[in-house]
């Protein structure tokens, strides 16, 4: 059974940094895609940075910058340093994987607030 396990997220006032891991277990494919989504309380899911295989990156808008996605393939990790945080960064960050065939799996989320 394929797990992801997130770590990191807390409380840190404007202007602060975090970082979120993601460690992938039980899958016997690597995985094509790892990255991370968010989602705000009345908000859709929306993607935050996301990282191929071959370490191509992705990122909202929102967060170029300020936000930096790395992985390690051989260990199935990702992870998330977000810097210079705004209060509109404050969500639940989930971790993202998928494989070759498309298959999506999904952790349990992590709260990440930003106090004004």
């Amino acid at each position: 059974q394929v797990q992801l396990v997130e770590s990191g997220g807390g409380l840190v006032q404007a202007g602060g940094s975090l970082s979120l891991s993601c460690a992938a277990s039980g899958s016997r494919l690597s995985f094509n895609v790892m990255g991370w989504y968010r989602q705000a309380p009345g908000k859709r899911r929306e993607l935050v940075a996301s990282i191929n295989s071959t370490g191509t990156t992705t990122y909202a808008d929102s967060v170029k910058g300020r936000f930096t996605i790395s992985r390690n393939n051989g260990k199935n990790t990702v992870d998330l340093q977000m810097n210079s945080l705004k209060p509109e960064d404050t969500s639940i960050y989930y971790c993202n994987a998928y494989n070759m065939y498309l298959i999506q799996y999904w952790g349990q989320g992590t709260q990440v607030t930003v106090s004004s």
